[in-house]
């Protein structure tokens, strides 16, 4: 009896032992991690930046610095070369890659990444139907204007310039303010059967029109389903990496989305604050237009100075169409002066800061060469490719100063 006893309490511990240790269930794909990647073989743990020692990170640093590189340069041939089928793919990875943190926040909030992705979609594509059934007929109307604006210039707006300025201008303004005014109603006559004339033209060409119909179509979808499998890209990148350096890879990858991140959010805070003291001053102006000109002036100051120019132009005109008197032009000078004072001695320097390091010539220099090169595109890709090269020559500059060459020691072979 006893045997039999110990036996059974044998098995029993046996048994619960090998409960203990049994794997599992795996996790259903809904609760895995973001950046989880089931693996087809075990993979040895990633280390951290402090695992490799100093000529290993080094070489890390200076093959991942040549990746980033040859990426750039590979992505700007694409363009070149595929450029029909680039431009759509790079436009969506875009719209993918700034849109993921809302679409993060909205899945933290409890919705599915599908339906958070919808949801964002939807209101976007709300927002750009408003928008257009709002401005269409706005400008359409402020366009119809324009015939009036010179024929009236001619006898009116001139006089008074001429009083404010104390001199006689030439009869030869008046004429040509005249002319202006037959030219442009001949003009908007014959836009409806320009624009027609134009459109068929084009069209009949129908490799070409269905080439831009199928790239400006396929953007919106291709960039629903990056933004949807985002976190799962973003996985399969982060697999490819070597496990032994994977953590000073994450870091230098991490560094460059914070530049980017830092930037395109910043940019789009100062655009929104400068959007509203430019609606604001111009609607104080008595402006038409005043929200409208005010939201091109302030977003379009992501590239420096471009918004305010063209928000200038637009609100000069908006007073000459609406002119009241000397003191609309007072009002539109001190609003714009008010607000790049604003902007470049106190909004940039607080909301943007320090973390970006991208000076406003340097992005300059950059949207002027990158467009040379690449044109709208170019233009489009100029900023996020400078800050890609300013976090890969921070790297190669802090890794040159770790070296006896830079210090002074012992000579490099």
């Amino acid at each position: 009896m006893g045997g039999d006893r110990e036996a059974v309490i044998g098995r029993r511990k046996r048994g619960s032992e090998r409960a203990v240790k049994a794997p599992e269930p795996a996790a259903s794909p809904d609760v895995l991690p973001v950046l989880h990647v089931v693996h087809p073989e075990p993979v040895p743990p990633a280390g951290d930046p402090g695992a490799l020692d100093e000529a290993e990170a080094r070489r890390v640093d200076f093959v991942w610095s040549g990746v980033m590189v040859g990426s750039l340069a590979l992505v700007f041939a694409l363009l070149s070369v595929f450029g029909g089928v680039a431009v759509p793919v790079l436009l969506a990875l875009t719209g993918a890659y700034a849109f993921n943190p809302l679409v993060t926040l909205l899945e933290k909030r409890g919705l599915d990444r599908t339906l958070g992705t919808s949801v964002l979609f939807f209101a976007g594509t709300l927002l750009l139907v408003g928008a257009g059934l709002y401005l269409v007929p706005v400008f359409r109307d402020e366009a119809a204007k324009l015939p009036g604006f010179f024929q009236r210039a001619s006898t009116q707006v001139v006089p008074q310039v001429e009083s404010l300025l104390g001199v006689s201008l030439p009869e030869l303004v008046s004429q040509r303010t005249a002319e202006l005014g037959e030219k442009a109603s001949e003009l908007l006559q014959s836009a409806g059967p320009t624009a027609a004339r134009l459109v068929a033209s084009f069209a009949g060409n129908t490799a070409r029109f269905a080439a831009t119909l199928l790239g400006l179509s396929v953007v919106p979808v291709l960039a629903f389903f990056f933004l949807q499998d985002y976190p799962r890209l973003m996985g399969r990148i982060q697999d490819l990496l070597p496990r032994r350096s994977v953590a000073l890879l994450t870091q230098r990858f991490r560094e460059v989305d914070e530049v980017l991140s830092a930037f395109v959010q910043g940019q789009l805070t100062v655009g929104a604050i400068l959007s509203v003291i430019y609606a604001v001053g111009l609607s104080l102006a008595r402006i038409d237009l005043a929200i409208a000109i005010g939201l091109i002036a302030g977003f379009g100051n992501m590239v420096p100075y471009l918004g305010t120019g063209i928000g200038v132009v637009l609100a000069v005109l908006g007073v000459l169409l609406s002119w009241q008197g000397p003191w609309q032009l007072a009002v539109v000078v001190t609003t714009f002066v008010v607000g790049q004072l604003l902007e470049g001695f106190v909004i940039t320097p607080r909301v943007v800061g320090e973390k970006v390091g991208l000076a406003p010539v340097a992005v300059i220099i950059a949207v002027l060469a990158f467009g040379e090169l690449f044109g709208f595109v170019g233009i489009l890709l100029a900023v996020p490719a400078s800050a890609i090269l300013k976090v890969v020559l921070s790297v190669v500059i802090q890794r040159y100063r770790r070296t006896d060459l830079y210090k002074g020691g012992a000579r490099a072979p």
